[in-house]
Parts: C-alpha cells; sequence; structure tokens
C-alpha cells in the first residue's frame, strides 16, 4: 500500500503553491533558464522523493537545485551535487548506475530513499525558517509511509535539524541533550539512526572538505546500521 500512497503523496507535492517567494523564484528560473539548458523545458515545480517503498535508509537533503532538481523534476538530479551522491549510492549497492541526469534515465534505487527538507528550490539555496516549516508535514508524512526506514543519512546541518523536528513531531525519543551535527555524527532518535555528512555541494567536494572516501564510508556505516538484526 505505501507504493502507492508515495505516489499519491508525490503527485500532492508536485502542486503545492504553498509558498509565495518559493513559487515565484521557481517559475523564474524555469522561464529564464541557464544559458545551457536553454533549449530545455524546465520542472519549475516542488521536486517529490524518489526511491524504493521499502528502503531502509533515508537520505535526506536540503532542497532541489534551481538548475538541477528545479529542472529535472527529480531530487538531486542533473547537477553536481547529484553526480556525487549517486556515484557513492551506486557504490554503496543503493542504485543501479552512477549517474541521474534525467528522469527517464533507468535509474533505480534498491533499499534507499531520497528526499529534502524543503521541496522547492529556494533563492540562494536558503529556505526560510518559516517555508521550511511549512513544508514539514511532506517529510513528516514520507516517514509515516516509509515504515521499514531505520537510518537517515542526514546531508548538511540544514537536513539533520530537519530530521529532529519531524521525528519530534513523530514523538520520538530525542536524547538530551540535542545532538550536533557533524561528518560522521551518529544519533540514536527512537527506532531512527541519524547519520551525519557533509552536504556533497561544491563548496565542500570542491575544497576536498567532503572526499569520496567520506562519503562512502557514510554509506558503509548507513548499511551496516540498516542492516542489524535481519
Amino acid at each position: 500500500m505505501s507504493a502507492a500512497e508515495l505516489a499519491a503523496l508525490s503527485a500532492e507535492v508536485a502542486e503545492c503553491r504553498a509558498c509565495p517567494r518559493l513559487v515565484a523564484w521557481r517559475e523564474e528560473v524555469a522561464r529564464v533558464k541557464r544559458a545551457a539548458f536553454a533549449g530545455e523545458d524546465y520542472w519549475g515545480r516542488p521536486v517529490p522523493g524518489l526511491g524504493d517503498p521499502e528502503a531502509r535508509v533515508l537520505v535526506l537533503g536540503l532542497a532541489p537545485a534551481a538548475h538541477g532538481g528545479n529542472r529535472t523534476g527529480r531530487v538531486f538530479t542533473g547537477d553536481r551535487s547529484g553526480d556525487w551522491l549517486f556515484g557513492a549510492l551506486h557504490r554503496a549497492g543503493y542504485a543501479n548506475q552512477p549517474t541521474s541526469v534525467a528522469r527517464d534515465d533507468g535509474l533505480e534505487l534498491r533499499d534507499c530513499y531520497i528526499t529534502a527538507a524543503v521541496k522547492c528550490a529556494p533563492p540562494q539555496n536558503r529556505p526560510l525558517p518559516e517555508e521550511r516549516d511549512r513544508c514539514r508535514p511532506f517529510l513528516d508524512r514520507e516517514l509515516a509511509l516509509l515504515e521499514r526506514v531505520r537510518v537517515i543519512v542526514c546531508l548538511g546541518a540544514f537536513g539533520w535539524d530537519a530530521a529532529l523536528r519531524a521525528l519530534t513531531a513523530a514523538r520520538e525519543p530525542a536524547p538530551r541533550p540535542r545532538p550536533k551535527f557533524g561528518h560522521g555524527a551518529e544519533a540514536r532518535v527512537g527506532r531512527y539512526t541519524l547519520l551525519g555528512s557533509y552536504h556533497p555541494s561544491q563548496q565542500n567536494t570542491f575544497t576536498g572538505r567532503l572526499t569520496t572516501d567520506m562519503l562512502d564510508a557514510v554509506f558503509t556505516k548507513a548499511r551496516e546500521l540498516s542492516t542489524q538484526g535481519v
């Protein structure tokens, strides 16, 4: 049942117009376009999650990139961050191919689901607190439908904070003091384990703050934790 319910939720996400600033921005980007993609039809709408309804690992990012997910209509697809993420997922056995460039490119995820805390591309990649909060019910519902998820890989501090907020709303017992984000950070929250990773953005990958080995280690740990007792 969760597959059909997730599909229905995805359709609902794609029609959302709750945040005027984000609606205006995503549609302006889709209209003006980047020169390299001038001949493409941009998605220009909220971007739903993607993956296996039976996933035990959830990857949680910040928001779609203006010329990535906002262009292609698929989360982490068509930008450099996605190149890093899907390469790591392929090496870890979660993806059938190492690239994600378009919605019809044949990508399949196994035991993994990817979503973003905010479903629309925000200006300067910075959602406002009220936009984050207005979008959170979508994440709450994804978590409720993804009944087998046990590990949440949080890409960046924003993803870490969003996961903690969602799990608090779901009344999962949170540790005290509040767990702090860091690359490789690990926190048990009720039935879930949060794993922190630096976001695979260019500011981290170009500077060497995040390396392929570091990202691979996170997904190796996610596999280990999600299959304990199986």
